[in-house]
């Protein structure tokens, strides 16, 4: 199958309008890097399946597909309701409580169990992505006492969110554990915890991970007014973030949310971090077969900023245009692309950082500078560890990027990297026998030609597997 060669990734949630074998191979040829399997949803039996059939159609069309496992995370919902819908009137009473019932207009049932003991008078609750808004007025044992401040229809199993309480669920609830135990179970590149608060909370889950054997890489989603408090530190213990505009812009004002996406997004890049930036991308397309032009120029705006990947919620979920959605997504990544401002990074600041990595770091700069100036074709690093493509990425280099490797776990994981395209190598020749090999593959595979510059970055000596130490550049013959 032709390598589709735009830098930044997309990936998409896999739902019912898309989990069998073949529609999860028409939105590969649509575009899509990595599948999202949305642990909110569906069983272990239907997750294994899809996982499965994106494993056959990496080893039947000699692809890297990534998978990455969405855990739940602590979200707030109500329960059922009275025909699936009450309506809740503005000045109303309404008890929230952690009592199972169906709930009416006058009482219902939520999924926190100790909301009575975190939430205090005057708190805002936000319900069903802050379309109800309520206003603590009384606890009493375990109940809430509210007054509606925003009416609305309410439905059964809608999230809840507190934007001024400081919520005490961790952040791995029981059905995470038991989620992650599996996802885990069948080796999967990523796993993205919901709610991060705190950098304990990534590295716990980080140990979990790391306990069971397994290499899966960690995002962390940034939801919650914490996340942005203790940004930093999340970032340094985090493989990646995404931007999860939907629970973000309830929890803060929404008209903050652009500036803290463009802030999270350099920072990352800086740090050689991906960053995703995810929800309502292309959300008209769940029932229309041609996005908005407000959409569109999100995804274009995701894309000058520095995303790393893109994400579709929903649209490829259970939209009615799933492969048309990836399309249009696709097709405006490459416009961009071919028109904006967007490569050759520098972090100028971050190069000066005298860490354990200076020096290997400012040899990667060195090579995308290379690279830029005589209008090299292609990047070629070989990793074991992935740093030197994490690293090559951050700088946005206009060559395409081919990065070799002989751990396989990362063939797939690197899938959610801006540019980077995987390659598996493991024969261990001398460095101008493995230049020459590298270059042959590549040819024949029709990813370079005659005449093209390559920069080469490399460890020497290769057998003893450091970090890259070295740059060559050659013309393909």
């Amino acid at each position: 199958m032709k390598i589709h060669f735009n830098k930044t990734k997309v990936l998409a949630t896999v739902g019912p309008a898309c989990n069998k074998k073949e529609q999860l191979l028409e939105l590969i040829h649509a575009g899509v890097d990595v599948f999202r399997l949305n642990f909110s949803h569906g069983s272990h039996e239907e997750h294994a399946k899809v996982i499965e059939y994106v494993r056959e159609l990496n080893k039947e069309h000699k692809l890297n597909i990534g998978l990455l496992q969405d855990l739940q995370g602590p979200k707030i919902r109500t329960r059922e309701v009275e025909n699936n819908g009450v309506m809740l009137e503005k000045g109303k009473k309404l008890v929230l409580t952690p009592e199972k019932l169906v709930g009416n207009a006058e009482r219902i049932s939520t999924t926190y169990i100790e909301m009575a003991d975190d939430v205090k008078v005057g708190d805002m609750i936000l319900v069903d992505d802050g379309k109800i808004e309520l206003k603590v007025t009384e606890v009493k044992g375990s109940d809430v006492i509210t007054e509606v401040v925003y009416g609305g229809i309410l439905k059964s199993k809608k999230g809840i969110n507190l934007p001024n309480t400081k919520v005490s669920i961790p952040a791995l609830t029981e059905k995470d554990r038991e989620d992650l135990i599996f996802g885990l179970e069948q080796n999967l590149d990523w796993i993205a915890l919901s709610f991060v608060r705190t950098a304990e909370e990534v590295l716990e889950l980080k140990d979990i991970i790391k306990q069971k054997g397994r290499t899966a890489k960690v995002v962390s989603k940034i939801e919650k007014p914490e996340a942005i408090t203790n940004i930093d530190a999340i970032i340094a213990a985090s493989d990646a973030l995404m931007v999860a505009r939907g629970d973000l812009g309830v929890e803060v004002p929404m008209e903050q949310v652009p500036m803290i996406q463009k802030m999270i997004v350099q920072k990352c890049n800086q740090l050689a971090k991906p960053v995703i930036i995810a929800t309502q991308m292309l959300e008209s397309m769940i029932t229309n077969p041609r996005p908005t032009r407000a959409e569109i120029n999100d995804i274009a705006n995701s894309v000058i900023d520095g995303a790393d990947t893109l994400m579709l919620s929903a649209e490829s979920a259970s939209g009615m245009y799933p492969v048309l959605a990836v399309k249009s997504m696709t097709e405006t990544i490459r416009q961009v692309e071919e028109s904006a401002e967007i490569y050759y990074k520098n972090h100028a600041y971050v190069m000066k950082l005298r860490d354990e990595n200076f020096n290997n770091n400012n040899v990667v700069v060195s090579a995308c500078r290379l690279a830029r100036d005589t209008g090299a074709k292609a990047i070629v690093g070989m990793t074991s560890s992935g740093y030197t493509a994490f690293r090559i990425s951050s700088h946005r280099p206009k060559s395409n990027i081919f990065v070799f490797t002989s751990n396989q776990s990362l063939l797939n994981q690197l899938s959610l990297l801006w540019g980077v395209r995987a390659i598996y190598y493991d024969k261990s020749n001398s460095t101008d026998e493995t230049f020459q090999d590298i270059t042959r593959i590549l040819k024949e595979n029709h990813q370079i030609n005659v005449g093209d510059v390559l920069v080469h970055t490399v460890s020497m000596p290769i057998g003893k597997k450091q970090r890259t130490n070295t740059i060559k550049l050659s013309v393909v013959e």
